[in-house]
């Protein structure tokens, strides 16, 4: 049996992490998921008319921002990039029911950033439960209650900058 990393230890992290994200820290995004069965698309799988979005979700993140820069510069003057690294928590995705994909957007500050890649591959005490170390019978010949152990913490969403015109998302007046 292992000795970190149980189902209490487990509730405390999840604690101490969402009083952290929501008290201290909050930085709030809203999050775009793009409805990929409401979109229509042509015969080279290109949104023609435009991708269609869930209603929009906020969410809580720690945000990593890379410095600005102006790599290009086409018939409109200077192209403005500037990735940022969006880290959320495993727990509030999955009360929000949402699943990250790379296509999606991200508002923040007023600017909008699509997910470029994800990634889930930090877990408390480094264990993923999901793979106990079972032996071709079903048991690990060690330990049998690996499985109870260890948690995924979050998803780390990788982006890059796009301009409001380009993503298509307004506000509609009711």
């Amino acid at each position: 049996m292992a000795l970190f990393g149980g189902n209490r230890d487990i509730s405390l992290f999840r604690h101490v992490n969402r009083e952290l994200m929501r008290n201290i820290i909050s930085q709030q995004v809203v999050y775009y998921k793009c409805n990929v069965t409401e979109t229509k698309s042509n015969i080279y799988g290109e949104a023609s008319t435009g991708r269609v979005f869930n209603e929009p979700v906020i969410m809580f993140a720690l945000i990593e921002r890379s410095d600005q820069s102006y790599p290009i510069e086409d018939q409109f003057g200077p192209a403005f990039s500037q990735p940022i690294t969006f880290k959320f928590l495993r727990d509030d995705l999955v009360d929000a029911s949402l699943v990250p994909e790379v296509g999606d957007f991200i508002m923040y500050q007023n600017g909008y950033w699509e997910i470029d890649s994800t990634n889930a591959n930090q877990y408390f005490v480094g264990k993923n439960p999901n793979y106990p170390n079972k032996d071709n019978t079903g048991v690990n010949p060690l330990e049998d209650d690996l499985d109870q152990f260890g948690y995924s913490v979050s998803i780390i969403c990788s982006t890059h900058y796009v301009p409001a015109d380009r993503v298509g998302i307004v506000k509609e007046r009711l």
